[in-house]
């Protein structure tokens, strides 16, 4: 059976993936009902998104773990599923509206909004699983989720009921990050913040007592807001200001001067305006010294009532016209140019206003303290272990956690508010009355959740909870969540309090954290600047496995990898070489037959040397991979593979080959073995190139009906094969054979240096001590890979160094390759004696130079590389002057 001369990924990887999907491959019940399961949620991707690197990581990572656990026999489910995505559909179906139909939200409504926001999903909501598919995830797609499904809903109403009638749940005024864009609260992480150019405006607060206190602000326009004026107990410049009052400009609103030690006296002028209703710092001194909140904008952001004549007004607008005000009425000190960190809507772009708003919130203090006690106590292990610092910092400051959105999209908040008597219902069922008065005036919240409240319910939620469902008994607790470092707190957190809460176990016991895909630069991947690189198109031009594999082996848990294309390119050659190997080994079968099997193998030292080296690689895999370290697990299976095995020991193949019999059926059972282990070693990292070859290779050894097919572990597929164990070392033959390579690469590095033509046969003298007899076996190998003379090559115990000879040493071998027999002397003599007159030429205008006035004047830096070149050229004098003197027969060489 001929395998095709290259490997077709675009040909291959639709083929294999659906062939794996129809036969049920992806799906724990491949493996017996009482295989011992693992379990991997998918981060659910948004609904609206589109594939980019992220996406890529996370899919490469958990497939690998997927692939690896059901290989070794686990009932390995990868649960899949999308999120709702709240914000980002809302604004995609409304732009939709408006592009379509010219018509707002105000004007369609929520009803009507939401059909059309379902029909987009089912035309379009299932873009980013094919996208994913594209990678390789082998998820169990029966099993695939959507965070607005029925049972997922009801999971969320079951959980917000029960969070409800513990008292976690609660309504309240609060600071918000609100998106004036969006007319939303939203979370921290869809807050992008980023230092921008701006202005510190510098000006003297009224006092009532008169005079004034210097205080300077970002943000002129909230001044309408301030409640207070706070400085620093310790600062003596404003000590008798304490307890005195301020007017506040253009309102004349009385307000306190206030000691608070959060102040920092170094900070503009030492004084702070204090205005609780738009700074998160400023609403923290507000409730110690239990300040007024006054909230002075509108949902747009423009000036509400408490603004005064500024009332209408954008807040920019208002910031102009109040500091022009200002000046007018002397108050005006100055403005200063600065660089300030500036957050901004992920999803509308505008600045964010921190607002007070009447939302509904979580009490997440006595859920993470539970959260807490996960990972100290060990249960929950988080990879690297360094973030557990992090995940302290953020459970032990953890603050009321706001769940309500003003959208459609999402899941409805279950309260229902009485105009009676003031009273909430809150049912696991819609209600018809208020459980407090009976009456039948009750409204729907109109608010949704925010879209973490869901998806931290994901590893559950995805199994049938509430219900006691089959699989929740089966797969949960879940085994790892593999994710980014970057939502550690955002969604880990949660699914992590959430679960002990609900489930009263731990959702998975190994937290995974990847690290940013950056660009080849380190710069970060985005839209405006221009440097994303698309997966696809990657994928497109160098295939899913050389993505894969970059990925995969170019960083460390937690740390950002910077995406290189030349690596991806070179990782397709790496597919190539596993295919070539391959292709190498289907075309040797014909070197031996049936009948040429021995009773018993006795394997040459190449042999017992490449299996200690599959050996100690598997263990070294096993070993790395159990400490969640894939990316230095996969660099030593691509150097095994590489190096060892296609650069040397299908070399040696060729050689041991030859002759046919016995010594040929060895070679190809050894060869096959190596083969067949190295490509279950590596089909969780490669598993396109990695089946269609072990298909190629399976199918040419049963063919070749000689004999070397095993008896047993060769199932239909790889994907469901099992993982390879390690087998018997052979420790003397394989350090033995480690010497020989030694003296090949240095017999290669003698010819390179002495430009010796790669075809030319050479003579040589090896004086192999103790070694002799290992040597003499293994002459014709020898031979064949350093390229030396069989009929010139003198091999004996103690060999007489011949004249004029590079000598190198290996232990206790000595090999003497005579300069005749690889040079032309007289050509060499020549070429050597220019190539010294010109480095001497070299020397002495550099020496000049730093004698002369350039070696004091010139800078420091450019002076010390003139020496460096200087010392650089010297040792290259020295060393040609040597290799000249040696032509010349004047001695040995010692390598």
């Amino acid at each position: 059976m001929d395998m095709p001369k290259a490997y077709d990924f675009s040909q291959t990887e639709e083929r294999l993936y659906q062939w794996w999907q129809d036969n049920g491959w992806f799906k724990p019940e491949a493996r017996p009902q009482d295989a011992k399961a693992f379990t991997i949620s998918i981060p659910p991707p948004n609904v609206t998104g589109e594939l980019h690197m992220g996406h890529a990581m996370f899919v490469a990572l958990e497939d690998l773990m997927i692939r690896r656990a059901r290989m070794q026999g686990y009932a390995a489910l990868w649960v899949p599923g999308v999120d709702h995505a709240g914000i980002a559909t809302q604004l995609q179906v409304a732009n939709m509206l408006l592009r379509t139909e010219g018509v707002t939200l105000e004007e369609i409504g929520r009803e009507k909004f939401l059909e059309h926001a379902w029909a987009w999903k089912e035309k379009y909501g299932s873009h980013i699983t094919r996208q994913i598919r594209r990678l390789g995830a082998s998820c169990d797609w029966d099993r695939e989720r959507f965070t607005l499904d029925e049972g997922l809903s009801r999971a969320v109403r079951e959980a917000f009921v029960r969070m409800y009638q513990m008292g976690l749940i609660y309504q309240a005024e609060y600071l918000v990050n609100w998106s004036p864009g969006l007319q939303t609260a939203v979370s921290d992480l869809e807050v992008e913040t980023a230092d921008e150019s701006g202005h510190m405006y510098y000006f003297n607060y009224p006092m009532k007592e008169g005079g004034s206190i210097p205080v300077a602000t970002t943000r002129p326009e909230t001044i309408l807001g301030d409640t207070a004026v706070a400085v620093h107990p310790d600062d003596e410049r404003f000590r008798d200001y304490i307890g005195k009052t301020c007017l506040v400009p253009m309102l004349n609103r009385e307000i306190p001067i206030i000691a608070d030690e959060y102040v920092d006296m170094a900070f503009g002028t030492g004084a702070l305006k204090i205005t609780p209703g738009h700074d998160p710092n400023d609403f923290a001194i507000g409730k110690k010294h239990g300040l007024p909140i006054i909230n002075i904008m509108n949902k747009d952001a423009t000036l509400n009532e408490n603004g005064g004549g500024y009332a209408g007004q954008d807040r920019f607008v208002c910031r102009k016209n109040i500091w022009a005000d200002m000046k007018k009425a002397g108050m005006v000190v100055k403005v200063e140019n600065i660089t300030h960190a500036v957050p901004r809507s992920q999803r509308g772009g505008e600045i964010i206003e921190p607002l007070v708003s009447r939302q509904w919130f979580v009490d997440a203090e006595p859920m993470a303290k539970l959260g807490l006690a996960a990972v100290h106590s060990g249960r929950i292990r988080i990879v690297p272990d360094r973030f557990e610092k992090v995940w302290d910092n953020w459970l032990d400051n953890i603050q009321p956690w706001c769940i309500s959105r003003q959208l459609w999209w999402g899941h409805r908040i279950p309260v229902w508010h009485c105009a009676d008597c003031g009273g909430h219902t809150v049912e696991r069922e819609d209600p018809d009355r208020c459980t407090h008065c009976g009456s039948a005036s009750i409204t729907q919240d109109p608010d949704v959740l925010d879209t973490w409240f869901s998806s931290g319910l994901w590893p559950f939620s995805t199994l049938g909870w509430p219900e006691q469902t089959a699989d929740l008994q089966r797969f949960y607790p879940t085994d790892v969540m593999e994710t980014g470092y970057d939502i550690l707190f955002f969604w880990v957190a949660r699914m992590v309090m959430s679960g002990l809460l609900y489930t009263n176990d731990i959702p998975f016991h190994t937290v995974y954290l990847h690290g940013l895909v950056r660009a080849e630069d380190g710069k970060k991947m985005s839209k405006s600047t221009g440097n994303v690189t698309d997966p696809l198109i990657v994928m497109g031009e160098y295939g899913t496995d050389a993505l894969r594999f970059t990925l995969l082996t170019g960083g460390t848990p937690g740390n950002d990898l910077n995406l290189s294309l030349d690596k991806v390119a070179s990782n397709r050659n790496f597919a190539n070489k596993i295919w070539n190997a391959a292709r190498f080994i289907t075309h040797s079968l014909g070197n031996a037959t049936a009948a040429d099997k021995p009773d018993e193998c006795v394997y040459a030292a190449a042999d017992k040397w490449i299996l200690t080296r599959l050996s100690e690689t598997i263990t070294a895999v096993d070993r790395l991979m159990d400490k969640y370290q894939y990316g230095e697990a996969g660099r030593q299976a691509y150097d095994f593979i590489w190096g060892d095995f296609a650069d040397w020991y299908v070399e040696l193949a060729k050689v041991q080959m030859r002759g046919g019999g016995a010594a040929a059926w060895v070679t190809l059972s050894v060869l096959r073995k190596v083969m067949d282990d190295s490509l279950r070693l590596l089909h969780p990292y490669i598993p396109f190139v990695t089946e269609e070859t072990w298909q190629q290779l399976k199918a040419a050894c049963v063919e070749s009906g000689i004999g070397i097919a095993p008896d047993e572990g060769w199932t239909d597929a790889l994907i469901i094969a099992d993982w390879p164990t390690a087998g018997e070392r052979y420790a003397a033959a394989a350090a033995d054979f480690e010497g020989l390579r030694d003296m090949v690469r240095g017999i290669r590095a003698a010819r390179a240096e002495n430009k010796v033509d790669p075809s030319k046969w050479i003579a040589a003298s090896i004086s192999a001590g103790d070694k002799f007899g290992f040597l003499t076996g293994q002459k014709a190998v020898l031979c064949t890979l350093a390229r030396l003379s069989v009929d010139e090559l003198i091999l004996e115990e103690t060999a007489v160094p011949p004249d004029s000879a590079v000598t190198l040493s290996f232990g206790g071998v000595v090999c003497y390759l005579p300069l005749a027999g690889m040079v032309n002397l007289g050509k060499e003599k020549a070429r050597l004696e220019k190539e010294l007159a010109n480095l001497e030429g070299q020397i002495v205008r550099v020496s000049k130079l730093l004698a002369s006035p350039f070696g004091k004047k010139a800078p420091a830096a450019v002076v010390q590389k003139e020496r460096d070149k200087l010392a650089g050229l010297e040792a290259d004098r020295e060393e040609v002057a040597g290799r000249l003197a040696l032509r010349q027969g004047g001695g040995i060489v010692n390598g």
